[in-house]
């Protein structure tokens, strides 16, 4: 077993694992670490707790120290610098007339290292830019492109639902999101009642996806001592057996705990889940 703390380097951002070393760290402390682009100012969002070495991808790096005022100073100078390099590359590539959209700069804790992530159509040749660049910053210059879900990410706003974005506030990754989600969930198949601010499909429709994957398949038998809420639905196109004869199921309403059921006579009825079955094998 090992002791590690959980670091962010960002809201919303992914969580990494360092060893505390000797540092007494809780949650919200500030830390300086070692990570693969620099030196960095993290904030720990997971207090010690000891795992298994089989759990971590080794090796993992120590906690430098605990952060400082004065590290806390260099962090907003840090913010200053990387307003005035925002504004100083939007020049650059208006200047070289590049087809591409600055989202954000980030500096490097100890500023051996700026970063500017940028979005676009196709693939861009920076390689004038980053001349442009080094020129007037005189250190390591990366530019990164990125898709339209981490430009939401990064520049926020409001959802559809009213709240602020779920990929800004605590989405620390991006889950696979696909149009057969939409379709499990009955849910209009507009792209534009369906689609996020990035133009991408919602990552809520990820919530309750496990829920509705149930359907069919795990079915359980009908139990008169057994609420809607207790047993799982029949799929859709399953033939079940109601009090009022045999039917097919057309519809699922997983919020209700009803399914629409389409009788041999024609006509159609709406049923708790619990009042249906399938037929004996």
């Amino acid at each position: 077993m090992v002791t590690i703390v959980g670091v962010r380097f960002k809201k919303a951002g992914k969580i990494y694992y360092f060893l505390p070393g000797d540092e007494a760290l809780m949650i919200d402390d500030g830390v300086i670490v070692e990570t693969a682009r620099g030196v960095e100012y993290g904030t720990v969002v997971i207090g010690p707790k000891e795992v298994s070495k089989d759990n971590l991808v080794m090796p993992v790096k120590q906690v430098m120290r605990k952060a400082t005022l004065k590290d806390l100073q260099q962090l907003e100078k840090n913010e200053e610098r990387e307003e005035k390099a925002y504004a100083i590359c939007l020049e650059k590539i208006a200047k070289r007339r590049l087809p591409m959209k600055l989202i954000n700069v980030e500096y490097t804790f100890d500023m051996n290292k700026i970063v500017f992530f940028f979005t676009a159509d196709g693939r861009i040749d920076f390689r004038e830019l980053v001349k442009d660049l080094a020129t007037v910053f005189r250190t390591r210059i990366e530019l990164r492109q990125v898709g339209v879900r981490d430009e939401a990410k990064v520049l926020n706003g409001i959802g559809a639902c009213g709240r602020p974005l779920c990929c800004s506030n605590f989405l620390g990754d991006f889950s696979p999101v696909s149009i057969r989600m939409a379709k499990d969930q009955n849910l209009s198949l507009n792209p534009t009642k369906i689609s996020g601010v990035c133009g991408r499909l919602m990552c809520c429709l990820n919530y309750e996806d496990d829920l509705y994957k149930k359907g069919g398949d795990l079915y359980v038998k009908k139990d008169r001592n057994l609420s809607a809420q207790d047993v799982e639905p029949p799929g859709i196109g399953k033939e079940v057996v109601t009090d009022e004869g045999i039917g097919k199921v057309l519809k699922v309403n997983h919020h209700k705990h009803t399914v629409k059921v389409q009788l041999e006579a024609g006509r159609t009825i709406d049923l708790k889940w619990s009042d249906v079955a399938l037929p004996d094998e």
